[in-house]
């Protein structure tokens, strides 16, 4: 693949492998509007956050390119195939990094979890626009074609004008039939967390060890404005996330505190 001057570059990755159906989708809607930089584990990293691989090395390969796109396998996280792609694999800096598209809903305090959106908060860490893609559809063979229409809304208003810095989107598809979403709404994250639930278990060896499940407890329900709120009633959400973590609201009250 060559890249020419005027040619945008997205990269793109995800936390479900290289395999999984999200991700062949975005790859294919991503051609569109440039060249791609395509680069994933062989296995799932969902649920890995910004981790980051340090006690072992990163290894990465080339599995094959044409004219639009350009493959490689990495054995680390989502977060460390956006920082190598960076530094070692692309020609120049990307236009886009673009993460997906995800096995499961992304909203809510899920954010802080999500390999998906890692991968998007590091692209906007190095300044790049950046956007995780997620379907509220948790199935191996979901359907992921009702992703497309919303993908390229949000790419194209992308291309118009680039994002803020420090500053990545968030956009959660619903599993719902094509006619049946309403259209995309810009919303807040939702106030919520996981209940987890471990589940006991026993090896064939006799020993102990335990399965994480869990389930999201929505402290909200009836909040319009939230992420969990759009899904729930057939809207795509779109929630900006900032990298600056910072309770602001809480400086000045705080300095008091400490003065005591």
């Amino acid at each position: 693949m060559i890249i020419e001057k005027d040619d945008k570059l997205i990269l793109l990755t995800n936390d479900d492998g290289l395999y999984a159906g999200g991700l062949k989708t975005l790859l294919e809607v991503m051609e569109e509007f440039g060249k791609v930089i395509l680069i994933s584990t062989i296995e799932s990293m969902s649920g890995m956050s910004q981790a980051l691989t340090v006690k072992t090395p990163l290894r990465v390969k080339l599995l094959g390119e044409n004219e639009k796109h350009r493959i490689y396998a990495c054995n680390g996280t989502p977060t460390d195939s956006v920082k190598l792609a960076i530094n070692q694999l692309v020609e120049r800096t990307p236009d886009w990094v673009v993460s997906g598209i995800n096995h499961g809903s992304n909203a809510s305090v899920s954010v802080l979890y999500s390999g998906t959106m890692a991968a998007a908060i590091e692209g906007c860490l190095y300044g790049i626009s950046s956007v995780g893609f997620s379907l509220n559809n948790f199935s191996p063979t979901a359907d992921f074609s009702i992703c497309k229409k919303y993908i390229r809304i949000v790419m194209k208003k992308l291309a118009s004008e680039p994002l803020p810095a420090g500053i990545c989107l968030n956009v959660n598809i619903p599993a719902s039939k094509k006619s049946e979403i309403k259209g995309i709404k810009i919303c807040r994250q939702s106030k919520g967390n996981w209940r987890e639930e471990f589940e006991k278990r026993k090896d064939p060896m006799g020993k102990t060890y335990y399965w994480l499940t869990g389930i999201f407890q929505n402290h909200e329900p009836e909040a319009i404005d939230t992420d969990e709120w759009a899904i729930t009633n057939n809207f795509v959400s779109i929630v900006p996330v900032t990298v600056d973590m910072t309770a602001h609201w809480y400086i000045d009250k705080l300095k008091v505190r400490f003065k005591k």
